[in-house]
């Protein structure tokens, strides 16, 4: 499988996952507020300190986003494209938003599909320069006891979303679970997922999440050469029986020239490039 060398030391932990009391959320982005404000009320006024959340549609203006690009800095085995300001409205077609906390204020990592005058686009969006045009509905898992954290990440000097506990909150859980967790760099993502799942006694459960990804594989055979991409998951399940779990994830990707691919990936030969970030929603036992 295909291997990427940071330049920090390699973390002894190639996953992190901790359990939050969850609660499905859905709310209206105000126009006039960026993307982030918007955003950030309406988990405030579901009671949520993070989360995922998933846009379906829904037009931004003025809108702002980033492709993956090499690096032309050793420190970093990648980096961000120039910002892309497309002309006029901006309509998201599907775009799925980590939502965490970064320097104590609500932070949002978001990845998607969207339609610019000059066509289907993919990337990276630019919350805090983006703003709402018209109202957009969202919906997701809202956590309140548990969230992502930006904190600084030795490995790839990134920094990155970590999963993380609110030790002041109670929590009552009813006996689902449902983790926040992270993925590291050369980890097959589908194998992680997996790991993380059986690890935590979960036989059935709905994934969800963003990531970056060294190269992907579909399984019809399609291919992204690209070290650095960009991915959501469209749709992502686990299942297992007898202790095997096998996980299925349908992703959306670009890579560094912008083309966009979009499938099943192959089991086994997806390695994370810088991280991964997932919310795994348990449906059954």
């Amino acid at each position: 499988m295909r291997r990427i060398d940071h330049p920090g030391p390699v973390a002894a932990e190639r996953f992190a996952a901790v359990t939050g009391e969850a609660v499905p959320i859905r709310f209206v982005l105000e126009p006039g507020l960026t993307i982030d404000e918007a955003v950030a009320a309406g988990m405030r006024g579901s009671g949520c300190i993070g989360g995922f959340v998933e846009f379906r549609g829904g037009r931004c203006e003025p809108f702002r986003y980033v492709m993956p690009a090499a690096s032309s800095d050793p420190r970093y085995v990648a980096w961000y494209s120039e910002t892309f300001e497309p002309d006029g409205p901006v309509n998201v077609t599907r775009a799925c938003a980590i939502v965490g906390v970064r320097d104590g204020k609500t932070f949002l990592h978001c990845h998607g599909l969207w339609d610019t005058r000059e066509g289907p686009r993919m990337g990276h969006m630019l919350a805090p320069l983006s703003r709402v045009a018209e109202p957009i509905k969202v919906e997701g898992i809202g956590f309140r006891d548990a969230t992502f954290e930006a904190m600084s990440d030795k490995e790839t000097n990134f920094t990155l979303f970590e999963p993380v506990q609110n030790s002041g909150k109670v929590s009552t859980k009813t006996g689902r679970q449902v983790l926040l967790a992270k993925v590291r760099p050369n980890r097959d993502i589908s194998l992680a997922i997996e790991e993380i799942c059986i690890r935590q006694g979960i036989a059935r459960a709905n994934i969800y999440g963003i990531g970056s990804l060294n190269g992907v594989r579909f399984v019809d055979g399609t291919r992204v050469d690209s070290h650095a991409t960009e991915v959501q998951i469209r749709d992502g399940h686990f299942t297992s029986e007898d202790g095997h779990g096998q996980a299925r994830l349908n992703l959306d990707v670009v890579d560094m020239d912008g083309a966009i691919a979009s499938g099943e990936i192959v089991r086994g030969d997806n390695p994370v490039c810088i991280t991964f970030e997932l919310v795994i929603e348990e449906t059954g036992r």
